[in-house]
């Protein structure tokens, strides 16, 4: 997103759009049975973001307020992103999106499979506690 782009549930969901509707069709069925994790933050709950999730047959999963150890943030691919940009320094916006597609262009796919069964079992950890902190 260009510097300074307010994300609201319009551009929210024409990103999605975008997403959803690539020209490649092995890409197109990637995007079939996907679940979002989304937060209490307007785009995410706003009706039209809920009516094309419906539309696509997306599902999303909340993520409990006020969990700091269930933080997106702490999710597993940010560690690999911090270890490839460590002591680097980069002279523009570009550059630096350079790095991180990079960075993620060269992980392996099982990379991001571990990251999302990761997530997932720390959430059925605080769901099965009531939502109490979770331990790592």
């Amino acid at each position: 997103m260009p510097k300074g782009t307010t994300i609201n549930a319009n551009r929210y969901c024409e990103t999605k759009k975008t997403t959803a509707s690539h020209p490649k069709q092995e890409t197109r069925n990637a995007f079939k049975g996907i679940v979002l994790l989304h937060d209490s933050a307007l785009p995410d709950t706003a009706h039209a973001t809920q009516e094309l999730l419906d539309q696509f047959g997306w599902g999303f999963f909340d993520h409990p307020p006020y969990s700091p150890d269930l933080s997106p943030s702490d999710f597993h691919l940010f560690f690999k992103l911090k270890e490839f940009l460590g002591g680097k320094r980069f002279g523009s916006d570009e550059e630096l999106g350079n790095a991180v597609t990079t960075c993620l262009n060269e992980l392996e796919i099982e990379e991001y499979d571990i990251g999302i069964l990761k997530l997932v079992d720390r959430h059925d950890k605080c769901l099965k506690v009531g939502g109490d902190y979770v331990e790592k």
